[in-house]
């Protein structure tokens, strides 16, 4: 499944599980796959290993995911403009609303 012509997305901020995210992404890069690579501000320890890197601020561990998906939903809304999608009218979505 990896392969150089579809990226990988790594969040890989400095936390707990830092290093088992490193060890992934050299598992991705040994297998010549291309990675965008999210992580904390100020590390540069995994610009040899990823092709990109999105930097995000350095916070408590507990609020990294909320800083984390803010790149990821603005990475989804570009791609599907430049692909010619309207990302505010998704295909097949259900919407619905539970009145009591």
């Amino acid at each position: 499944m990896i392969d150089e012509n579809f990226p990988t997305i790594a969040i890989a901020p400095v936390d707990s599980v830092y290093e088992k995210m490193v060890s992934n992404m050299e598992e991705i890069k040994a297998r010549r796959g291309n990675i965008i690579a999210i992580t904390t501000e100020g590390n540069n320890k995994i610009n040899h290993i990823a092709n990109y890197c999105l930097y995000i601020a350095k916070t408590l561990e507990m609020l990294t995911p909320i800083l984390s998906v803010i790149p990821l939903q603005l990475f989804a809304y570009y791609v599907s403009v430049l692909r010619g999608f309207d990302p505010d009218k998704p295909r097949n979505l259900a919407k619905s609303v539970i009145v009591e």
